[in-house]
């Protein structure tokens, strides 16, 4: 699973899958990439070894070895995407790190901000904008002058106890 998982991150250069699987896939992957920047047949056949599909040896070779032959590691990134709809797992996005010098310029000429959102980030926006509007709802059902207790008073005791037959309190004759 790990070695297709691999072949589908450098074939691709990201891919979707859990934190704990991820971070396996980065140390394969990072050593793949180490043979790649020796470049010689030994590290090819290596690289042949743990990869499933020989075009993708063919464009770690030529393409990805190459890109990162300046960089001594930090290979790849992993980053936190939230949680998995059916069981709730940790979900992350594995891909391929940009080389320095390479990153693409705005409009402006300038570096992309280091403070661009990331998809984590922008989970929590949109969780505090839903949390606004319900305490925006709270609120206004407040100023009406109802609360959400006098909408639906708190459920008690309806009926009454049951009382027994009275006991007559037995008066005593001798006195």
């Amino acid at each position: 699973m790990l070695r297709n998982m691999v072949t589908s991150l450098l074939a691709h250069e990201k891919i979707q899958t859990t934190v704990a699987k991820a971070k396996e896939v980065r140390r394969l992957t990072d050593r793949v990439i180490v043979l790649a920047k020796r470049g010689d047949l030994h590290a090819r056949r290596q690289a042949l070894a743990v990869l499933t599909n020989k075009e993708v040896v063919k464009k770690l070779f030529s393409e990805i070895g190459p890109r990162f032959q300046n960089r001594a590691g930090g290979f790849t990134r992993i980053l936190r995407i939230g949680r998995r709809v059916g069981d709730a797992a940790p979900l992350s996005m594995i891909m391929l790190t940009e080389p320095p010098g390479t990153a693409e310029k705005g409009k402006t000429g300038k570096a992309p901000s280091k403070r661009a959102k990331t998809p984590q980030a922008k989970a929590k926006e949109k969780e505090k904008k839903e949390q606004t509007k319900r305490r925006k709802k709270v609120k206004e059902t407040e100023d009406h002058g109802e609360s959400p207790e006098e909408k639906n008073p708190p459920k008690g005791r309806t009926t009454k106890k049951r009382e027994g037959p009275k006991k007559r309190a037995s008066v005593d004759s001798s006195q």
